[in-house]
Order: C-alpha cells, then sequence, then structure tokens
C-alpha cells in the first residue's frame, strides 16, 4: 500500500502552503485519524467484531474549490504536487494521489456531482506500521469534500465509500474497519464494529482515569509477503466456512464440534483463531461497558497467542516485543494490524510506557534488530473539520 509520506506539520503551515499554491487562503482545514485496533484481528472479513480506536495522529487536509473539474493535490512532507482530471478518474490509478482520486470517482459514482479542488495534506501517521494511514486519507478527503460541495453524506456511509475508493480505485482488499474507525470513533471511546451488520458502539475507554497507558510500539519490520499471506489466509477462511456450511465463520457457534468436521490442520487452525477471537472482542466490549479496563489484559495476551500459533501472522520481532514487553511489566500486550511486522500495543500502568519500550529497543539491539518507535495511544475523534 502506498501512502503520504508523514513527519507531522503545525495547521498554520498548512493553511500558509495553501496559499503559497492557490494565492489565496482555504475555505476549511479537516483532519482524519489514524487508528489501533484494540482487540479482533482477521475477523472482519469473517463477518466478526473488531475493536478499534482513533489515534491522536491525523491527516489533515486544507481545500478549496475550483472553477473547473481539476483536483490538485499538494503534500506537505516532500512538497509532491499531482494535478487529475475527471477523465483520470479511472480505477487502478497509480500513486498515492490514488487515494484522493479514488475518493472522488466513489463519490461520483453514487451520484454526488463533486467539483474541482485545491488540496493540501499533512500527515503524522507512521507510514507502514498499520496504522491506516490511506483511510485516514480518504476520510479525511471525504470530510472536505463533502463540505466544500454540500453533499449530504452520513458517517457511515462516509465511511462505505472511503473504503470503495480503496478496494475498487485503488485496488488494496481492505476490510470496512478502518475507514469505520477513522471516520466514526469518539475521544475517550473505542468502537466495537459489527463487520455484518455494520452496527457500531462507542465503548469507554478511558485509560487516563483507569491510571493506565496503552503503548504503541512500530517494530519497523519490512512486511514481507503480506498479499499473498492474506489471500491464503481469507481464503481458508472461507473454505473451512463453505465446508462447515455457515456463511462465515462468524456464524460457528460450538467450535469443538466445528473443529471435529474440519479435517485439514490449517484450516482448524484458522477457524480456531477466528471464532475465539470474536469471543475475545465481545468480552472485552463486556468489560469496558463494566469500566473495567484492567480486565482486558488477559484477552490481549490470548489473542497473541492465537495470532502466533493458529493464525500464524506474528514474526521473531513482534514476538520479541510482545515477550519483552511482558517481562518489563505490561499488563497485557499483543500484535496489532494485519501481521507480518508492524506494530504491538502493551496495556501498562501510568508513567510505565517509557520504560516498556525501552526495554523492547534494548532486546532488539542485543538481537540485532532495528530500532523500534513508539508513542502514547490516546482514543481520539474521528474524522471533523477543524475550522
Amino acid at each position: 500500500m502506498t501512502d503520504v509520506d508523514s513527519t507531522g506539520s503545525e495547521p498554520a503551515s498548512l493553511e500558509q502552503s495553501f496559499h503559497q499554491l492557490t494565492g489565496h487562503a482555504p475555505a476549511g482545514v479537516w483532519a482524519a485519524p489514524g487508528r489501533v485496533n484494540l482487540i479482533g484481528e482477521h475477523t472482519d472479513y469473517n463477518d466478526g467484531f473488531v475493536m478499534p480506536f482513533a489515534l491522536a495522529q491525523q491527516v489533515q487536509l486544507a481545500g478549496g474549490r475550483r472553477n473547473d473539474d481539476t483536483w490538485r493535490v499538494r503534500t506537505m512532507q516532500g512538497d509532491l504536487v499531482e494535478t487529475f482530471s475527471r477523465a483520470d478518474l479511472v480505477p487502478g490509478m497509480a500513486g498515492w494521489q490514488a487515494y484522493v482520486a479514488g475518493v472522488v470517482w466513489a463519490l461520483e459514482e453514487t451520484g454526488h456531482r463533486v467539483g474541482g479542488a485545491d488540496l493540501v495534506i499533512s500527515s503524522d501517521v507512521p507510514i507502514g506500521a498499520g496504522l491506516s494511514s490511506s483511510a485516514a486519507l480518504e476520510c479525511v478527503t471525504l470530510a472536505a469534500l463533502a463540505d466544500l460541495f454540500d453533499l449530504d453524506v452520513e458517517p457511515m456511509t462516509r465511511a462505505v465509500l472511503s473504503r470503495r475508493a480503496e478496494n475498487a480505485f485503488v485496488g488494496a482488499p481492505t476490510g470496512q474497519m478502518d475507514q469505520a474507525a477513522s471516520t466514526l470513533c469518539r475521544k475517550g471511546k473505542a468502537l466495537f464494529f459489527d463487520c455484518r451488520s455494520f452496527e457500531f458502539e462507542h465503548v469507554p475507554l478511558q485509560l487516563e482515569e483507569a491510571g493506565l497507558e496503552l503503548l504503541v510500539l512500530d517494530t519497523r519490520t519490512p512486511h514481507a509477503l503480506v498479499d499473498s499471506e492474506y489471500a491464503a489466509r481469507r481464503e481458508s477462511c472461507e473454505a473451512a466456512a463453505k465446508q462447515l456450511g455457515v456463511s462465515a465463520l462468524r456464524d460457528v457457534t460450538d467450535l469443538d464440534e466445528a473443529l471435529s468436521r474440519l479435517d485439514d490442520p490449517v484450516m482448524r487452525r484458522r477457524t480456531q483463531h477466528v471464532v475465539t477471537e470474536n469471543a475475545r472482542v465481545l468480552a472485552a466490549a463486556d468489560l469496558l461497558r463494566a469500566g473495567d479496563l484492567r480486565g482486558i489484559a488477559p484477552l490481549l495476551d490470548e489473542s497473541h497467542v492465537s495470532m502466533r500459533d493458529q493464525f500464524e501472522i506474528t514474526v521473531p520481532t513482534v514476538d520479541l516485543a510482545v515477550e519483552t514487553a511482558m517481562t518489563a511489566g505490561a499488563l497485557g500486550a499483543r500484535m496489532t494490524g494485519g501481521g507480518f511486522g508492524g506494530c504491538i500495543i502493551a496495556l501498562v500502568a501510568a508513567g510505565g510506557a517509557d520504560t516498556v519500550a525501552e526495554s523492547i529497543g534494548e532486546a532488539f539491539a542485543s538481537s540485532g534488530y532495528r530500532a523500534p518507535a513508539h508513542f502514547i495511544g490516546r482514543p481520539s475523534d474521528g474524522a471533523r473539520r477543524l475550522r
């Protein structure tokens, strides 16, 4: 997946960049966040449950209308400028600007007329870490265009259209979670999301009030074979569902009975992960509703073991990061994201995130791995207009 480069930028410089590009001030400034998944991995395409939350890290966009059918997009990082016209809105477009063009295309495909626009973008969502910087770009673009052209598009539909841009225009086979999180999330909440019905609930995730922090640590592991391995797991899950006579593994109610009917050991492992992971998401939702944030720690641990042993999507750096986090005092830890690299999360007592991260950094150095990067994940608001 190709994303806009990111190192962060202050809003004032974003508006200044827009003025430099156009000669006038923007009509508005919008933002959409990256996300981290608290629990619920590879359940989305099995019609299951997920629980992401929006990060404070976000893509910001300054935008204004043009008097023609041309879209000019500038990135603050790298000072890249790309221009495309209505004739260029063809699925398969190459380059990072395809995520912007795909949103225009998805809106037009559903009958929303979008005029030309100048758009200047800045991001501090880490790239290649599995934190959905692409979804944030899509969602902020849709939020801006909806306001600029007075489009009546309710929030869940915005998330659906943003996903369509990524699936059908860019060609990336993502589920609905990323765009739903970037659009719908609220500060201090996790998003309990049903990937079949698209029903959702904001459940409390008041970490500070509970004396907790959530460490997000990027192992900075190059993703290898992600596309092929993702496809293989999806095919295995679909084949298992077909053999079990259900529309998706989400519908399995008796795991032992289901496993007894599957002869293929790979299908058995994949099914066990999906069914137990869905149960963990449901259990986590109940705990958060009750205000028992510490209670989710064992679920994080169980999720990681399942991803490692049953779904087989972790890598040595990720496993080392989780093991070291637990040794260093984390209450619970797991890989987050699609796997084969990316980030882990660790639930720690307030003030302990940096200490845990330092321990992981030392373990990585001793093993000859690249130094990781980290920050504290703070549940934040979804896509919105800033001014």
